[in-house]
């Protein structure tokens, strides 16, 4: 199978946002007086949109949709501001991405992150990468693991979605690349492991960010049982 685009995840991916994301839901949650987290556990939180995190931060006796929505601002409007604090991109991205791009392939960039921080975190993170469509949670759009995302930008580029690898850290990301009709990798230098990875449909696994490059390599498409860590 020859691959014409890659298609990346952000959080966990491309990027180590974890400290930053927890630093400002812990900030939310401090200010009315509720427990905090710690940023490990805040890997289990992400993955889903910003309303989930919330969501599941709060103690669940306080769930309830006027809190989680006054939180939810609260933590947009500073992490809007914060989120590049301690973020960076995981070793061995750049020297994938200048890899790729070597190769002629297209790239792309989709998140349950808010449109906007997505944007603005590509745009200062990732400035010297040329990422043709990037694409975050927007309004009246669903989130992923709905493939509507995933389709659209597949049809900007104009390029099949059985073209893209579609590269990401956790289930969500595997269901996603599933029904989209991309084929799913599954990355450990991100939130989640492996076990989740493989039960959402993972057809490859890897640990090291140019062992994509293996991937491409291989004159035919991987097997369906063919994981590789």
């Amino acid at each position: 199978m020859n691959y014409e685009a890659i298609l990346f995840d952000m959080d966990g991916t491309l990027l180590d946002t974890l400290e930053d994301i927890g630093d400002a839901t812990n900030r939310v949650l401090a200010k009315r007086g509720f427990p905090t987290h710690s940023i490990s556990t805040y890997r289990q939180f992400v993955g889903e949109g910003s309303k989930i995190l919330i969501t599941r931060a709060l103690p669940e006796a306080y769930r309830n949709e006027k809190l989680i929505d006054e939180c939810l601002q609260e933590f947009i409007e500073y992490y809007d501001l914060n989120c590049m604090v301690k973020s960076k991109p995981y070793d061995g991205i750049p020297g994938l991405l200048d890899a790729l791009i070597a190769r002629g392939l297209k790239l792309a960039i989709l998140s349950n992150k808010p449109d906007l921080i997505t944007k603005t975190c590509v745009k200062t993170l990732l400035s010297k990468w040329h990422f043709v469509v990037v694409f975050g949670q927007r309004d009246s759009v669903p989130c992923k693991p709905n493939p509507q995302s995933a389709l659209e930008l597949a049809a900007i580029m104009g390029i099949h979605p059985s073209k893209f690898l579609y590269l990401g850290d956790t289930g969500i990301d595997m269901q996603t690349a599933v029904s989209s009709g991309m084929f799913p990798v599954g990355v450990l230098w991100g939130f989640r492991p492996l076990e989740e990875l493989k039960a959402h449909g993972a057809r490859m696994v890897i640990d090291d960010p140019l062992k994509v490059l293996d991937i491409l390599d291989r004159s035919v498409c991987p097997n369906s049982n063919d994981m590789q860590v």
